[in-house]
Order: structure tokens, then sequence, then C-alpha cells
């Protein structure tokens, strides 16, 4: 298996090379002919003045051609103009705006920069824009950047900074509540969000069952959500791609950034390497909950666990001006229980290499390993008198990868082209028993995926107002040995388990099934005027792993399996359509206020449902008991952002509808899924109150989140059957009633420390509220039999947070 991914690998990035290589000889021989006959190119990197960390989306503009680029996710940029003299802009939100002449007259010109971060402190939120009026000139729709310093500012569960609760703020994103793990985009279940940290895929992104993510605020730099419009070189995914980056480290100075809270304490510590040519960051964070809690514990819980970590390291190295490399990497683990546990983890590891073949041509290649498992121990305490009575199981998905993309700078359209190819490892589950000294082992075997694609996008200003981007990604999936892969009896009632009839043993690298699937790609945008526009995007899309899961909210304990002979690839298509708008525009920092609407529609095929009953855990024949289903989801969503004031913040509003429909459930008929939020309000708000004094700044500041949401479905039952004293509940159709509404305040004041002459300290105190009117939301709602009168049966309402959480965290940065 992994000689036939290192052949395809080998072979693709060979040809891929070589034209790449072709392409920038060629360029290399047009940067010498005469000035009459080709453009000349400006390229280089751009940093931040303070640190050395390479920026994301700064937008370097071209005043007497009115064209421009946007520096890429590794701070590269290049721009092809007619030969002459030329005044560039560039402009990032938060940093000094600068304008510089170049001569290109003869040759092409490389010009590296530095930004400043501006003197005066911006009161302005960092979501959706990265430079002025980005949301109306920019041809993404469907897309929110969420900058770390916004992030720190919105209050959070026990004050901690938190990547994935902060994006359930933005429009289309929901979750079924809290402490679930992971999120729903339009309409889109947890497992069908690529969600990537420096490029690396995350299997769950959640830390003590959904209460906070595994992302360190410490070392992010940027976070991009892309809903929709997704370009050629993302797959894999149907629903979204969350695309976290990792900071490269200060490389101008040492620096220590950490923080102490109620549940964890955080600490980084980045630093230049190799004098001035790289740099490594390395943040650690550790809950203690379990540790302030053991002298109050009774005498059974006494030694429980539960607790998480996380480290997170990155490292770059500037080998010359045209190559650079890059090591980064994930460990985390959660462990929680008493006699009996859970224990569960990620782990990825990336290394990049960035080369410049040419002023005009750009590659990154990435290889990567990604690894999440869990496990299940009747003994987590490891007491002696267990040592011959335990049971213990566990369950895990790898992935190898290889990704070279390249990024090629024509003028007015940019391609992009490249390839990946993926190997998937799942073992559904292995477990050990033992009794009385005796041990038995058994589980299931392990399922192989070869998932390979190749892709081709290009990014081009047709005219001032009008610009496409339009692109192919072919995949290419075959589930191959060595296993077993069963073939299951099809005449069978709907919605009941199907037997298998045949078995048959593959070998190693066997090929058992395979699909292949085209996915076209498309946007465009339409300026209306130089503050407004219109977007339009349709992408198709192909997943083809799945996750296992029949429980109201998924949890680290679920199973992840490939598609095969019985499991078709998840497929999604999905058009949208947005207005955008911005105004109240400010001199020399672009506009107040913006505003959009988006509408879209997505269409699901082979959408995985159970039968009643169905065994989910170490079933050899789960297939048998799988079900497959079309979906829908469809919905507006509106905007409005205030960038600049004493008071700043936005409000986002969705109204959605998330259908499936079935054989075998709910007689065929379409039912909301379980994830389905009809109405989705979220309000931020940021307040900067201005000081007393002229020339001073107030060292207080603050926020306030509103959330209100319809209730997700549940399923009910309408009916019961009564035999004597006792009743039996009758559940009427799937998801046929909803949990009230989910309605919640925060609130937070940070107080920033006193600036000391001549130290290099930077602090901070955090204060927040967490559900500041202790409203009881619902998670679920279950049924039982009334203890004092068995005929009788009662609702059983269960909140996780029934109750206002204040809470205080210390910010520290030297």
């Amino acid at each position: 298996m992994k000689h036939t991914l290192l052949r395809w690998t080998v072979a693709l990035f060979a040809t891929l090379t070589a034209v790449a290589g072709a392409r920038a000889q060629t360029d290399q021989n047009t940067a010498t002919r005469p000035a009459s006959q080709a453009n000349y190119t400006v390229s280089g990197y751009i940093k931040d003045a303070a640190n050395g960390e390479k920026l994301i989306g700064v937008s370097v503009y071209v005043k007497e051609t009115g064209t421009g680029a946007v520096t890429n996710n590794y701070g590269f940029y290049a721009v092809p103009v007619p030969p002459g003299i030329y005044s560039l802009v560039i402009s990032y939100v938060g940093y000094e705006k600068q304008t510089r002449t170049v001569e290109l007259t003869d040759k092409n010109v490389r010009l590296d920069l530095e930004l400043k971060e501006e003197g005066k402190q911006l009161q302005e939120v960092v979501v959706s824009t990265q430079r002025e009026d980005d949301n109306v000139k920019n041809i993404e729709m469907s897309v929110n950047r969420i900058d770390v310093k916004t992030l720190q500012r919105i209050p959070a569960l026990l004050g901690e900074v938190d990547v994935v609760r902060s994006i359930q703020l933005l429009p289309g994103v929901s979750t079924v509540g809290e402490g679930a793990t992971g999120f729903n985009v339009r309409g889109g279940s947890i497992d069908q969000n690529l969600v990537l940290l420096d490029e690396a895929p995350v299997y769950n992104s959640s830390h003590l069952f959904g209460f906070f993510s595994v992302f360190n605020p410490d070392a992010v730099k940027d976070v991009k959500l892309i809903k929709g419009g997704i370009p050629a070189n993302y797959g894999g995914r149907i629903a979204s791609i969350l695309d976290v980056r990792l900071k490269e480290g200060n490389a101008k100075k040492p620096e220590v950034n950490g923080g102490i809270g109620l549940i964890f304490s955080r600490l980084s510590f980045e630093s230049p390497l190799f004098k001035g040519r790289g740099s490594f960051i390395v943040a650690a964070r550790r809950s203690y909950a379990d540790i302030l809690a053991q002298p109050f514990l009774n005498a059974d819980l006494k030694g429980s666990k539960f607790y998480f970590y996380d480290l997170t390291a990155k490292a770059n190295y500037r080998i010359n001006d045209k190559n650079t490399v890059y090591l980064s990497g994930y460990f985390g683990r959660d462990v929680f229980g008493a006699d009996f546990g859970f224990n569960w983890g990620n782990t990825t590891a990336s290394a990049r290499w960035n080369h410049v073949f040419s002023d005009k041509l750009f590659l990154n290649t990435t290889a990567y390993y990604s690894n999440y498992d869990y496990s299940l121990d009747s003994d987590l305490k490891r007491k002696p008198e267990n040592a011959d009575d335990y049971f213990r199981t566990n369950s895990r998905i790898v992935d190898y990868s290889i990704k070279p993309d390249f990024t090629l700078f024509l003028g007015k359209s940019t391609i992009t082209f490249g390839g990946q190819s993926i190997l998937h490892d799942f073992q559904p589950g292995t477990a050990t028993a033992a009794s009385a000294g005796t041990v038995r082992t058994f589980g299931l075997g392990s399922k192989y995926g070869l998932e390979n694609a190749l892709y081709l996008g290009n990014e081009q200003q047709v005219s001032r107002r009008l610009q496409l981007q339009y692109g192919l990604r072919y995949s290419l999936y075959t589930y191959i040995g060595p296993g077993e892969a069963y073939d299951f009896a099809q005449d069978v009632p709907p919605g009941q388990r199907r037997p298998p009839i045949n078995t048959l043993t593959y070998t190693k690298g066997e090929p058992i099934k395979t699909y292949g699937n085209v996915e076209p790609r498309f946007a465009a945008k339409y300026e209306l005027g130089d503050n407004s526009s219109l977007k339009l995007s349709y992408n198709r899309l192909a997943q083809y792993i799945h996750l296992v899961s029949n429980t109201t909210a998924s949890t680290p304990l679920d199973v992840w399996t490939p598609s095969t002979n019985n499991i078709k690839p998840q497929i999604a298509d999905q058009i949208a359509g947005g207005y955008f708008k911005n105004f109240g525009a400010v001199s020399g920092s672009g506009s107040e206020f913006e505003v959009s609407v988006e509408m879209y529609y997505k269409w699901l095929q082979n959408q995985i449902d159970y039968i009643d009953g169905a065994n989910l855990i170490l079933n050899k024949y789960l297939e048998g008991d799988l079900l497959s289903g079309q979906g829908r989801a469809y919905g507006a969503e509106f905007y409005l952002k205030r960038n600049r004031g004493v008071v700043n913040g936005w409000v986002s509003y969705t109204l959605a509808r998330t259908e499936r429909q079935v054989v075998g459930i709910n007689n065929g008929d379409w039912f909301a899924a379980r994830f389905d939020r009809r109405h989705n309000l979220t309000t931020v708000l940021l307040i900067d109150p201005p000081a007393r004094g002229e020339g001073r700044v107030s060292r207080w500041n603050f926020s306030a989140t509103f959330t209100l949401a319809s209730g997700t479905p549940a399923t009910f039952p309408t009916n019961r059957f009564q035999y004597e004293d006792f009743a039996t509940p009758v559940v009427g159709g799937r998801n046929n009633y909803r949990i009230p509404p989910y309605h919640r305040l925060d609130l937070a004041a940070t107080l920033q420390g006193r600036k000391r002459t001549g130290k290099r300290k930077d602090d901070n105190w955090v204060f927040s509220v967490y559900n500041v009117y202790a409203r009881k939301n619902p998670f679920s709602v279950f049924f039982q039999p009334n203890a004092d009168n068995p005929v009788v049966t009662q609702a059983i309402r269960y909140s996780v947070f029934a109750t206002a959480i204040p809470s205080v965290t210390y910010n520290f940065k030297f």
C-alpha cells in the first residue's frame, strides 16, 4: 500500500515539477527579452516588522494599472505589469500603509517589505476583512477570517480564548448544543468539515467533550473558514474548510507568552534561529481541574482523572532567497474517568518546502502525518486488585499524504495547479478482555483507502469590474486490501438489517472498489460600484470517509470508516449568491460599515443513516446496518459589521433548513436533520471607552455576545403501549419535535496592565461571565417512567450549564 502511494506520488511530483520547471525556464527567458515584448514582475515576501512573521492577505495594489495581488499563505506576492515606473500601495488592516515606487524597464524586481503596526490602536473587528473593502473587491464569498486579536476580545467559557467556539458566532455556523464536539456548517455534519492545522487534518478538534478546541491561541496566526466557492486545491470534505495556520515564531527577538486561568494554563516561547535565518515557537497547555478537585472528592472518586494537555511546535529555516523549509507538529490528549475511563487525542506532523522557481512561479510542497486515536479502559487507575480482570479497547485513523501545490502569476490571471495523494489507514477497533487471568483479544481488521487528486484553477480579472475564479478537481479513490469485503442481501424490507451472503478476501494493495469524481468549481464577482458587488459561486465536492455515529451529538469515541464496496462516497453540490456593500467611508481607513446577504442551496448524496437498533461498536457486519439517503440544505445569511468607533462588532442572522430523506426511515418522507436550526442570531459587541485626558489610552475595554437559536430536532414518543402497571413509549416519525430555543448572554472586561518604562512586559486581566442570566438551555430531552408511578412517562430536560459561570484569567507577554 505504502509502495503504491510512493510510486503514485513520485510520478505525480515528477510530472508537475517538470511542467513547472519548463514554465519557469520560459519565464526566465521572457525576462531577458526587450521591454516591448514582455511584462516584468515585482514580487517578494511581506512580513511584520516587529517579529518577522509573514503576513497573509496583504493587498499590493498598482495605482497606474488598477491591478494588484494579495499575499498567499506564506506571505508571497507577485504582480506582473508592462515595462514602466509604478507606485505600489501596500495595505493591511492594523498596519501602516506604505507606498513604494518601482521601476521595471529591463528586469524583474524583488521587493521584500516589512509593515509596522499603526501607532494608534484601531477600534475595529477583523473577521471577514484583511484589507480595505476586501469583502467587496475580493472574489471570495462565503469566507470568513478571524484575527487572533479579535478572538482574544470575545467573551469565552471560563475566560479561555477558543477558535471553534468563536467561529460559531459567524453566519451559517452552528452546533447542536453546549458540550458538543465540532461544528456544523450550512447543513453539514461535523465529519463533513475539513479541519486543517498547518495543512494536516485534525479529526477531532475538541478538548473536554467539546468545551474547548485543540488550537492554542498563543500559537495561532490565521484562521480562515470557507463555507462555499471552495477553490480547486481543497478537497476531501463536502461542507467547509477550516484552515488554521500556526505562527512561525518571532524572528527578531525571544518572546514569552502565557496565561493562568481557572481551568488551565498556557505558556509559549518563540525565538530566532541561525542568526535570523529561521525561527521557532513552542506552546503548551495543561488543565488542572482534576488536581484542584482532589481534596473535595469522596473516597470512591479519589484518584479520578479528568484533564487534557497539548503541545504545539513549529520551526522554519530560510535556506536562501528561493527556498524555505517548515516543520510543525501537534500532540494533544484527553483523559477522563474514575475506574472506567476514556482516553483520546490527535497527533499531526507537517513538513513543507517553499520554492520560488521564478518571479512568477511559486511552489509549496507539503507532506504530513495525522493520527487520531481513542481507547476505553475499565481500570484507568491501574488498581492491583484488577490486574487479572479488565477490559480495554482502542480505535484509530492514520493518514499519510504529500501535496505539491503550484501558483503561477500571469498578469490578470493567477493559476494554481497540483495534486495530492493520501493513504488512509482505518483501525476500527481492537479489544482485550481479561477474566481470572485469562486474556482474550478480538476486534476488527484494518481498512485502507488510497485517495488521489489532480486540480487546476484560475483566478482571472476579466475587466475592471468582472473577476472570475474557475477550476476543476479530479479525485480517484480506491478501497484496497489486505482485508475482507462483504456482499449483503438486497431483498430485505427497507429499514431492516441486511445479512451477509458472501465474503471475499483481498491481498495487500489489491483494489477492492474504485470511485472517481469530477469536481468543478466556479465563482464570479461583479462590482456594481466602488463600494458594492454581486457574487456567485458553484462547487461540487466528494468525500470518501465517513463518521459512524447515531448519537444526538458526536462523541470522541465515534468510529471513522472509509468508502467501501457497500458505502458510496458522499457528494455535495452547492450554489450560492450574495450582495456585498460597504458604506460610511472613513478617509484613508476604508469603510465604517459592512453589510452582506448570501443565499445558498445544497444537494447531498449518499448520506449515512442507521436502522433501528444498529450495532456500531466492533461489528464486522456494520455495513449491513447502514442506510443511504439524500439531503438538502438551503438558507439565507445576513451580516452587518461596524469596523470602527467606541462601540463596534457585528450582528449575523441565519435562516436555514437542513433535511434528510432515507428509504426505511420516516416512511421515506423528508425529515429535519438532527443539527437543523431554523433561526440563528448572534451579536458581538466590542466596546473601547475613550480615556480621560488628551493622548491617553483607556486601560479598560469590554465585550458582549448574545446568541438566540431555534432548538434542535428530537425524536419524541407520540403514543405508548401499556401492559398492566407498565407503559412503553412508542416513537413516531424521526425528529418529530424540537427542544426549546437556545439563548445565552456572555460578558467580559479586560484590564490592561500599566506600561512600565524600560520594561518589555505586557500583561492584562480578563474578567468574564458565561451565561449571565443562568439560562437552563436544554441539550436534550429524554423520557422515562416515573419512579413513583411507572404508568406515567415523564420528560427529563438535560442542561449542561444551568447557572452563570464567572472566571478570571491573567495573560502575560515579555
